[in-house]
């Protein structure tokens, strides 16, 4: 096998987060080489191989530039089509009107005049990862969110707006991960919205995780995700090397989806069964 996986940081994160340990040796036991490169350093040339997105986590202050060097790398995962449709939230306006569960999103672009709801509720950016400018406030602190509004606004990015989930505090939600389109494992995630602190980077907040087993529902409800976002994308779902779909139980018990990752999500190894960083390699190994 001739070409080569290239795993995609950025300059403060050059080799990810360290979730990815096992990943290389994974690769190397399929006969794959690979090796961590930052996405904007010139020296690089990603034209040698399969540029997996991994840890690009500044790309959210430079927008335009990382989507103009996606749409240059030949071979990149996930397609640069997905990834310019993917980071920015509004996508899930899309996917709920395909028929899927969604948290009740409402989408204030800047100079949009929010509906408060009259329980607690969330405002984060459209254009952001690791929960970065997220913040929950309770009914009676519409001044407080109006100012953190304005903020967001300020960015020249659409805000959303949305119900907070109260099953969160108890149940975290649940990201399930699929490697090639196919269900590899899943993990939970606790609440970030209550003061978590960044991480040494400052390019993500520190996030409480754990295992998970799914019930079916959950899964149900992320494989219809998928189907969507393909149909969506005119892709298959094997077109996809990777995808991250959190979910939330609802006030009624169901799944709905809080946010489809597709871009450069943390894929939870670290709360695995050791196999995940091989069914990883084996997609990678199928583009290549």
């Amino acid at each position: 096998m001739s070409a080569e996986a290239i795993l995609v940081g950025c300059r403060k994160l050059p080799e990810g987060d360290g979730d990815e340990r096992a990943v290389l040796p994974a690769l190397a036991d399929l006969g794959v080489r690979a090796r961590w490169a930052v996405w904007d350093d010139p020296e690089v040339d990603f034209a040698s191989g399969l540029a997996i997105l991994r840890a690009t986590w500044d790309y959210t202050d430079r927008l335009g530039e990382f989507l103009d060097w996606c749409a240059a790398v030949p071979r990149l995962c996930n397609p640069a089509g997905v990834v310019r449709w993917n980071t920015d939230k509004s996508y899930l306006a899309d996917l709920a009107g395909a028929g899927v569960a969604i948290v009740p999103t409402e989408l204030i672009p800047p100079g949009g005049t929010p509906r408060w709801p009259d329980a607690e509720f969330v405002l984060k950016p459209s254009i952001g990862v690791g929960s970065i400018g997220a913040a929950r406030f309770a009914a009676d602190e519409t001044e407080a969110a109006a100012e953190h509004l304005a903020g967001l606004h300020g960015t020249g990015h659409t805000a959303l707006l949305q119900p907070y989930q109260a099953h969160v505090d108890a149940e975290g939600e649940t990201a399930l991960v699929f490697f090639g389109g196919v269900y590899s494992h899943a993990f939970t995630k606790g609440a970030m919205l209550t003061g978590s602190d960044l991480d040494g980077s400052g390019l993500y907040r520190s996030e409480r995780l754990g295992v998970a087993e799914p019930e079916p529902s959950f899964r149900r409800l992320a494989e219809d995700v998928l189907d969507a976002a393909c149909g969506l994308r005119g892709l298959r779902r094997a077109d996809l090397l990777y995808a991250r779909v959190d979910l939330v139980r609802t006030a009624g018990g169901a799944p709905a989806l809080l946010e489809l990752e597709l871009t450069e999500p943390s894929l939870g190894f670290s709360y695995a069964d050791p196999a995940a960083p091989l069914r990883f390699a084996s997609a990678v190994r199928q583009l290549l």
